[in-house]
């Protein structure tokens, strides 16, 4: 998936992404939080689980999803200190929430769409 940025013109909300983005319109700053949702094929699983977490790490990024469709989970890092630890597993049942969006809260199971007609691994 691609997430394109629109310019902002006006207001403080403008002035924030002028910051993060520079004059290159590309990010310079990491978001405070990054949700992965694996690929079907698996191939960069791997690289999603290590050298993406080690370079989210480094620059700064606070909370890591991993979203895990086959195994319908979320695994959750969350900064302390100089790391980026998994602090949880969470399976369709829980509730997903995190400190970086007060009131955000989201039962694993809703992400639907993602589990959709596929069978639960075990």
């Amino acid at each position: 998936m691609t997430m394109r940025l629109r310019p902002l013109s006006s207001g403080s909300a403008a002035n924030g992404w002028r910051q993060l983005l520079g004059q290159t319109a590309r990010l310079h700053a990491a978001p405070e939080l990054v949700v992965k949702v694996l690929s079907p094929d698996g191939i960069n699983e791997r690289r999603d689980r290590e050298a993406k977490l080690k370079l989210y790490l480094r620059r700064g990024v606070h909370e890591y999803w991993i979203i895990d469709w086959r195994l319908r989970q979320v695994e959750v890092y969350r900064r302390h200190d100089l790391d980026l630890r998994l602090i949880g597993t969470l399976y369709e049942s829980d509730s997903l929430e995190t400190p970086l969006l007060p009131g955000f809260a989201c039962r694993v199971g809703t992400l639907g769409t993602l589990f959709e007609g596929i069978p639960a691994q075990t």
